[in-house]
């Protein structure tokens, strides 16, 4: 297969090193598309796009009728409106943007590809929404009701005295776990808890 006439740019972002949809497995995928040249950063995405070095290098390395490579939408943009704007940059300046998993290829869709990148960011940030206003609605609903609202549950009141009884009779930690069922963590929390509150 022929090498294409212009330059395929990848550009690979993690929020962590330790992140599923890791660095690593984003710069073979790159690698294993062809790109000439990668630029590749652990970045969080509360970051501004303006304010990501490697993402901003990789844009200054495009020239017309070049592509900019991402494995998925996502990697390279954080929001719709910015999403949007960097797409109209750069199909204005007759540069590209493919991601790998074929969601979007610019270069085939001409002067439609900042419409549909609009319409596929927003559904993202639409679903977003979505899950966070299904998040208040349980929490409003776990409160008006008196439920847990999420944390650490709290050990009752009968073990932890059991707890403490049987540290007063001299057990162990060991010995308290294997008599209560409770986790050694918990237990030396409990204990921990009720000296801060004796001293």
């Amino acid at each position: 297969m022929d090498k294409p006439k212009y330059k395929k740019i990848g550009y690979a972002r993690a929020s962590s090193a330790t992140s599923k949809f890791g660095l690593e497995a984003q710069v073979a995928a790159l690698v294993g598309d062809g790109c000439d040249q990668i630029f590749k950063e652990v970045i969080s995405t509360q970051v501004k796009d303006s304010e990501r070095p490697q993402l901003q290098a990789a844009l200054a390395a495009l020239n017309e009728g070049d592509e900019l490579v991402f494995c998925k939408l996502d990697r390279g943009f954080r929001t719709q409106k910015e999403c949007v704007t960097v797409l109209h940059d750069l199909q204005e300046q007759g540069k590209h943007v493919r991601t790998l998993d074929n969601l979007i290829c610019t270069r085939g869709l001409g002067k439609f590809a900042p419409v549909l990148i609009g319409l596929l960011s927003g559904l993202g940030e639409v679903e977003r929404s979505m899950i966070a206003e299904r998040k208040q609605e349980s929490l409003d609903y776990r409160r008006s009701i008196g439920a847990s609202l999420g944390g650490r549950p709290k050990t009752n009141t009968a073990k932890a005295g059991l707890v403490m009884r049987l540290r007063d009779e001299g057990c162990s930690y060991r010995n308290i776990r294997d008599q209560t069922g409770l986790a050694l963590a918990t237990i030396r929390r409990i204990i921990l808890e009720k000296e801060a509150v004796a001293a």
